[in-house]
């Protein structure tokens, strides 16, 4: 057995014993582990991505939306919807939004598509990026949009400000699916 080998070793059953000592003092009066039901403090922690939504859905008239204008990438918004509720709330798919008196809904970018639906617990937030325009300015149709409507499955729709000019939108407009993270919104 080499000298590494032998230190290995030794240091493999150092800490299995650590261990063991540790998971007993855990259950000191033995008791055991047990289950104490969900926690009552406020979740400091990103939103959850569930396989079934046991909240119910994130309602416009319990959330607040912002959108602001990332310098990076160029050409993009960052979409943040927080909820307001004292409950947790549900949010799947895509948000639906409509620029100025746009012709109709942005489409999602589906390679965005999470598996799971998003539980957000009071305060915590959820995000969406927005591919405005193209970067090289081939896209049809470009225009000077001043207003935007998001909305959701629930509730009333939300009119968050743009920039006093106005966004550049053209037909290369796409929006991610709600993420839990405001880089990977924008990272599409």
């Amino acid at each position: 057995m080499t000298a590494v080998t032998a230190v290995r070793t030794r240091l493999l059953a150092a800490t299995t014993v650590a261990l063991a000592a540790l998971a007993l003092t855990a259950c000191r009066n033995g008791e055991g582990v047990r289950d104490e039901g969900p926690s009552t403090a406020a979740s400091s922690a990103s939103p959850r991505h569930t396989a079934a939504p046991a909240a119910a859905p994130c309602s416009g008239s319990r959330t607040r939306t912002t959108a602001t204008e990332v310098s990076r990438p160029v050409n993009h918004l960052l979409l943040r919807l927080t909820n307001t509720g004292t409950a947790n709330c549900a949010l799947t798919g895509y948000p639906r939004v409509r620029f100025g008196e746009g012709p109709s809904v942005v489409r999602p970018a589906e390679e965005t598509k999470p598996r799971t639906a998003l539980t957000l617990s009071p305060g915590e937030s959820a995000y969406a990026g927005v591919l405005l325009s193209s970067a090289d300015g081939g896209a049809a149709h470009a225009r000077t949009a001043r207003t935007l409507t998001l909305t959701l499955p629930a509730g009333p729709a939300a009119h968050p400000s743009l920039p006093a000019r106005g966004v550049r939108v053209d037909d290369a407009v796409t929006v991610t699916y709600w993420l839990s993270n405001g880089e990977a919104a924008l990272m599409y």
